[in-house]
């Protein structure tokens, strides 16, 4: 591979993500109505490529599928009633409804989507800034050292089958990336020193979830999961890896790990 080919996709790769990580993070660092609207849009947008994942025809289905999981996750953050969170998986089972031979194992992704964005909302809004702030850099710190890793050092492939362009150097580089941004908040937030293995930890989650979604793809025929993002391709390629880090930390949450117990006290 010559090097303009490498690194041709860059430039706007680096614009239009510092757009949708500026946008974000603003979102997130406002809360309340911002964060909501952040979830809303991206469960919506999310949720209508994997519903084009299913057929290859010009049909408004996706369409209504994506419509319906924004105004499920809408109604779920804006009534927090419990009986409400019971609509979530809604949108999922109709997704796993469609005669196609992956319809469980996108119906389940579809509803590890619809979760994960709750819990990432959720997060912001009862535990605070701090968890949210760590959890979104650990994912880009993990994404940017694992492209520029992987492009520069190379060598062995992570797990080719599902996704050939990722190497082990990438990989490890990622796991670094997320160990440093650990780092920085044990530092300034005075977060336990275990924090730093579980930022690795969560990247490896980040990039669990991005193959998941390469597999997913793979099995689709397809490159990108839709165009909306120059240089990164759709929602799901530029929110994968967040996906399988909000569950992952959401686990951890639930098995009442202290690293990230001790965020409450700080939000």
């Amino acid at each position: 591979m010559t090097a303009s080919a490498q690194w041709g996709d860059l430039k706007v790769r680096i614009l239009s993500g510092l757009v949708v990580l500026g946008l974000g993070l603003g979102m997130i660092w406002s809360g309340g109505t911002p964060v909501r609207l952040l979830g809303i849009v991206a469960t919506g947008a999310m949720m209508w490529e994997l519903a084009r994942m299913q057929t290859r025809a010009a049909t408004a289905e996706p369409i209504a599928l994506g419509l319906l999981a924004a105004a499920v996750m809408a109604v779920v953050l804006w009534w927090h009633d419990s009986g409400w969170v019971l609509l979530l998986p809604l949108p999922a089972l109709l997704l796993g409804w469609r005669r196609s031979r992956d319809r469980v194992i996108i119906g389940c992704y579809g509803l590890l989507v619809m979760v994960a964005v709750y819990g990432f909302v959720g997060l912001r809004e009862g535990v605070g800034l701090p968890i949210t702030l760590w959890l979104v850099l650990v994912v880009v710190a993990s994404d940017v050292m694992g492209y520029f890793g992987g492009r520069l050092i190379g060598g062995p492939k992570f797990w080719p089958r599902v996704s050939p362009k990722k190497t082990w150097s990438g990989t490890v580089a990622g796991w670094v990336g997320a160990g440093l941004v650990g780092l920085g908040f044990v530092a300034v937030y005075g977060q336990p020193l275990s924090l730093i293995a579980l930022s690795a930890l969560t990247a490896l989650a980040a990039q669990m979830g991005d193959i998941a979604e390469s597999a997913l793809k793979r099995r689709a025929g397809i490159k990108d999961s839709s165009n909306l993002i120059p240089g990164h391709g759709g929602a799901l390629d530029r929110f994968d890896a967040l996906i399988g880090a909000a569950a992952f930390v959401l686990l951890c949450f639930g098995l009442g790990v202290p690293a990230f117990q001790s965020f409450i006290a700080q939000g």
